[in-house]
């Protein structure tokens, strides 16, 4: 049987926000394959629900950090730094939109809303990349980040959400070809609808849920688990021809025209 082993190697995983998250699902399978994890949590206000969701993750390590400052990005790639030497893999589960902004008409997004919603869902992964990048030295390093369809497809109340992961996507891309020659690989997981904290937050989220169990080919919705077993693969060197590329785990929803 074919198995990933990552023992003595290292990732650094944001946007653990409680057990049902993606980046939870993701940072579980990759404890499990033998890895050491660090966890960045935003505030001090989330850090009891990342220790919660972390808690039977061995030997890990928990760093505050705020994305939309440079100065907490840096010394938490710093401590990364002391604690483990470099950095093999980086986990990038990162998006935030405000709650009006994800009601009523897109035309309607504010000014500020649509800022800061690009600015954490996709400008985020940018300064992480440049930061991981010299952690990564010789290492083959390996960079994801989390997507959805609705960065494809206009999606009923997803808004400027959408946008977002548009950009997320396409700075995939570009990161990619930046950090290709240095050998480190970046992707994304367009990841069907799961019950998380963030997905609650969409107006209808129970009836995409029932959409998807009914046209999706494998006629169900996926779990976080398959998510984190796809999270695994790409961080792995099974992955290793493949980078600048968006993996759906969606039950092959996205093939569907109607």
């Amino acid at each position: 049987m074919l198995t990933i082993n990552h023992q003595g190697r290292f990732g650094l995983v944001f946007g653990v926000a409680n057990h049902r998250s993606l980046a939870a699902a993701i940072g579980e399978k990759l404890a499990a394959s033998g890895a050491r994890l660090a966890f960045a949590y935003q505030n001090e206000r989330l850090r009891d629900m990342c220790d919660k969701a972390t808690q039977d993750i061995p030997d890990r390590t928990l760093l505050e950090c705020d994305v939309t400052r440079d100065d907490d990005l840096e010394r938490t790639f710093g401590r990364v730094k002391e604690e483990f030497g470099g950095l093999d893999f980086l986990v990038h589960s990162v998006a935030f939109a405000q709650r009006e902004d994800l009601e009523g008409a897109y035309r309607n997004t504010s000014r500020e809303g649509f800022r800061l919603a690009l600015e954490i869902s996709a400008y985020s992964l940018l300064p992480m990349s440049r930061l991981a990048a010299p952690l990564m030295e010789g290492r083959k390093g390996s960079i994801i980040t989390l997507s959805y369809l609705g960065a494809e497809r206009a999606v009923a109340s997803y808004n400027v959400m959408g946008t977002a992961k548009a950009a997320l996507e396409q700075a995939v891309k570009q990161l990619a070809l930046d950090l290709g020659p240095s050998n480190i690989r970046v992707n994304a997981i367009s990841a069907g609808p799961v019950n998380t904290l963030a997905a609650r937050g969409i107006s209808g989220f129970r009836d995409i849920l029932k959409i998807y169990e009914e046209r999706a080919p494998l006629r169900r919705n996926i779990t976080q688990e398959e998510v984190g077993n796809a999270a695994l693969f790409l961080l792995s060197d099974l992955a290793s021809g493949i980078t600048g590329t968006t993996l759906h785990v969606d039950c092959g929803y996205h093939i569907v025209g109607y």
